[in-house]
Protein backbone atom coordinates (compact mmCIF):
# COMPACT_ATOMS: atom_id res chain seq x y z
CA UNK A 1 0.00 0.00 0.00
CA UNK A 2 1.12 3.17 -0.59
CA UNK A 3 2.04 5.28 2.82
CA UNK A 4 -1.07 8.02 1.54
CA UNK A 5 -3.77 5.00 1.52
CA UNK A 6 -2.58 2.96 3.99
CA UNK A 7 -3.25 6.18 6.21
CA UNK A 8 -6.60 6.45 4.87
CA UNK A 9 -7.66 2.71 5.62
CA UNK A 10 -6.36 3.44 9.46
CA UNK A 11 -8.07 6.31 10.29
CA UNK A 12 -11.27 5.28 9.42
CA UNK A 13 -13.97 3.42 7.20
CA UNK A 14 -12.65 4.14 3.96
CA UNK A 15 -16.19 3.95 2.03
CA UNK A 16 -17.37 7.44 3.28
CA UNK A 17 -13.74 9.16 3.44
CA UNK A 18 -12.20 11.19 0.71
CA UNK A 19 -9.38 9.15 -0.76
CA UNK A 20 -7.50 8.63 -3.78
CA UNK A 21 -9.58 5.75 -5.42
CA UNK A 22 -7.35 4.62 -8.03
CA UNK A 23 -4.18 4.06 -5.60
CA UNK A 24 -7.20 2.14 -3.52
CA UNK A 25 -7.76 0.08 -6.68
CA UNK A 26 -4.11 -0.40 -7.37
CA UNK A 27 -3.27 -0.74 -3.54
CA UNK A 28 -5.79 -3.57 -3.11
CA UNK A 29 -5.22 -5.39 -6.50
CA UNK A 30 -1.43 -5.48 -5.61
CA UNK A 31 -2.68 -6.50 -1.73
CA UNK A 32 -4.49 -9.58 -3.46
CA UNK A 33 -1.56 -10.56 -5.60
CA UNK A 34 0.89 -10.62 -2.55
CA UNK A 35 -1.54 -12.52 -0.17
CA UNK A 36 -1.76 -15.57 -3.05
CA UNK A 37 1.70 -15.87 -4.01
CA UNK A 38 2.72 -16.32 -0.04
CA UNK A 39 -0.10 -18.53 0.49
CA UNK A 40 0.62 -20.23 -2.56
CA UNK A 41 -3.09 -19.79 -4.16
CA UNK A 42 -3.73 -19.18 -7.77
CA UNK A 43 -4.82 -15.50 -8.33
CA UNK A 44 -6.94 -16.14 -11.97
CA UNK A 45 -7.64 -13.88 -13.96
CA UNK A 46 -11.14 -14.64 -12.72
CA UNK A 47 -10.44 -13.85 -9.26
CA UNK A 48 -8.67 -10.68 -10.22
CA UNK A 49 -11.49 -9.41 -12.21
CA UNK A 50 -13.80 -9.51 -9.71
CA UNK A 51 -11.98 -8.30 -7.23
CA UNK A 52 -11.35 -5.10 -8.97
CA UNK A 53 -15.03 -4.98 -9.59
CA UNK A 54 -15.68 -4.95 -5.61
CA UNK A 55 -12.63 -2.42 -5.67
CA UNK A 56 -13.99 -0.30 -7.91
CA UNK A 57 -17.10 0.34 -5.98
CA UNK A 58 -17.48 1.20 -2.35
CA UNK A 59 -20.88 -0.34 -1.80
CA UNK A 60 -21.77 -3.75 -2.20
CA UNK A 61 -22.64 -5.81 -5.12
CA UNK A 62 -24.95 -9.02 -5.66
CA UNK A 63 -23.27 -11.85 -7.45
CA UNK A 64 -25.42 -11.02 -10.23
CA UNK A 65 -24.55 -7.82 -10.69
CA UNK A 66 -20.72 -9.02 -11.10
CA UNK A 67 -21.78 -11.54 -13.43
CA UNK A 68 -22.96 -8.63 -15.90
CA UNK A 69 -19.91 -6.38 -15.07
CA UNK A 70 -17.63 -10.06 -16.06
CA UNK A 71 -19.83 -11.01 -18.86
CA UNK A 72 -19.30 -7.42 -20.71
CA UNK A 73 -15.11 -7.77 -20.11
CA UNK A 74 -15.96 -11.39 -21.83
CA UNK A 75 -15.82 -13.33 -18.64
CA UNK A 76 -18.55 -15.76 -19.43
CA UNK A 77 -22.23 -15.26 -18.26
CA UNK A 78 -22.46 -18.66 -15.87
CA UNK A 79 -23.05 -17.94 -12.39
CA UNK A 80 -20.46 -20.47 -11.05
CA UNK A 81 -17.66 -18.21 -12.64
CA UNK A 82 -18.91 -15.56 -10.23
CA UNK A 83 -19.32 -17.48 -7.23
CA UNK A 84 -16.57 -19.78 -7.45
CA UNK A 85 -14.34 -16.20 -7.26
CA UNK A 86 -16.44 -14.58 -4.64
CA UNK A 87 -16.06 -17.63 -2.41
CA UNK A 88 -12.13 -17.62 -3.07
CA UNK A 89 -12.34 -13.95 -2.28
CA UNK A 90 -14.12 -14.19 0.67
CA UNK A 91 -12.30 -17.54 1.94
CA UNK A 92 -8.79 -15.58 1.75
CA UNK A 93 -10.17 -12.28 3.36
CA UNK A 94 -10.05 -10.50 0.96
CA UNK A 95 -13.80 -9.39 0.28
CA UNK A 96 -16.49 -9.64 2.62
CA UNK A 97 -20.24 -10.79 2.42
CA UNK A 98 -22.53 -8.15 3.63
CA UNK A 99 -26.07 -10.63 5.01
CA UNK A 100 -28.54 -8.07 5.28
CA UNK A 101 -28.01 -6.85 1.20
CA UNK A 102 -26.96 -10.89 0.40
CA UNK A 103 -23.95 -8.90 -1.54
CA UNK A 104 -20.06 -8.44 -1.70
CA UNK A 105 -17.57 -5.90 -0.85
CA UNK A 106 -13.88 -5.56 -0.98
CA UNK A 107 -11.95 -6.06 2.15
CA UNK A 108 -10.36 -3.05 3.27
CA UNK A 109 -7.76 -4.51 5.50
CA UNK A 110 -7.02 -7.28 3.14
CA UNK A 111 -2.96 -7.14 5.10
CA UNK A 112 -3.81 -8.28 8.38
CA UNK A 113 -6.92 -10.50 9.91
CA UNK A 114 -9.77 -8.55 11.51
CA UNK A 115 -13.15 -8.66 12.96
CA UNK A 116 -14.89 -6.29 10.56
CA UNK A 117 -18.22 -4.30 11.22
CA UNK A 118 -20.15 -2.36 8.04
CA UNK A 119 -21.90 0.70 8.15
CA UNK A 120 -24.67 0.51 4.93
CA UNK A 121 -26.27 3.53 4.23
CA UNK A 122 -29.70 2.85 3.33
CA UNK A 123 -30.16 6.19 0.38
CA UNK A 124 -27.21 4.96 -1.61
CA UNK A 125 -26.01 1.77 -0.28
CA UNK A 126 -22.88 2.89 0.17
CA UNK A 127 -21.07 0.53 2.30
CA UNK A 128 -17.69 1.76 4.88
CA UNK A 129 -15.40 -0.74 6.28
CA UNK A 130 -14.65 -0.46 9.61
CA UNK A 131 -12.80 -2.86 12.54
CA UNK A 132 -14.72 -4.08 15.22
CA UNK A 133 -14.20 -6.49 18.38
CA UNK A 134 -16.26 -9.60 19.66
CA UNK A 135 -14.64 -9.92 22.63
CA UNK A 136 -15.45 -6.98 23.60
CA UNK A 137 -18.90 -4.95 24.94
CA UNK A 138 -22.14 -6.63 25.65
CA UNK A 139 -21.87 -9.64 23.29
CA UNK A 140 -18.21 -10.47 24.60
CA UNK A 141 -19.07 -10.52 28.34
CA UNK A 142 -22.58 -12.24 27.81
CA UNK A 143 -20.17 -15.04 25.45
CA UNK A 144 -17.62 -15.24 28.21
CA UNK A 145 -20.47 -15.39 31.15
CA UNK A 146 -21.83 -18.29 29.32
CA UNK A 147 -18.58 -19.75 28.37
CA UNK A 148 -19.16 -19.62 24.66
CA UNK A 149 -16.09 -18.98 22.43
CA UNK A 150 -17.21 -16.30 19.53
CA UNK A 151 -15.21 -17.78 16.04
CA UNK A 152 -17.65 -15.46 14.19
CA UNK A 153 -19.40 -12.39 14.40
CA UNK A 154 -21.51 -10.16 11.56
CA UNK A 155 -22.07 -6.46 12.78
CA UNK A 156 -23.55 -4.69 10.20
CA UNK A 157 -25.08 -1.10 10.88
CA UNK A 158 -27.71 0.47 8.68
CA UNK A 159 -28.25 4.35 8.73
CA UNK A 160 -27.03 7.35 6.66
CA UNK A 161 -23.96 8.39 4.96
CA UNK A 162 -22.17 11.54 5.20
CA UNK A 163 -23.07 12.23 1.33
CA UNK A 164 -26.51 11.29 1.95
CA UNK A 165 -27.48 12.88 5.39
CA UNK A 166 -28.46 16.35 3.68
CA UNK A 167 -31.30 14.13 2.23
CA UNK A 168 -32.59 13.09 4.99
CA UNK A 169 -32.45 16.42 6.92
CA UNK A 170 -34.17 18.52 3.84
Amino acid sequence: MTSDSKNKHDTGPLGFAEHNHGACVSDGLLAAETLCAQGGQRFTPVRRKVLEILLQEHRALGAYAILDHLREDGFGSQPPVAYRALEFLVANGLAHKIERLNAFIACSHPNHAHTPAFMICRLCESVAETQSSAARGALGEAAQATGFKIERTVVEAEGVCPACVDKVEA
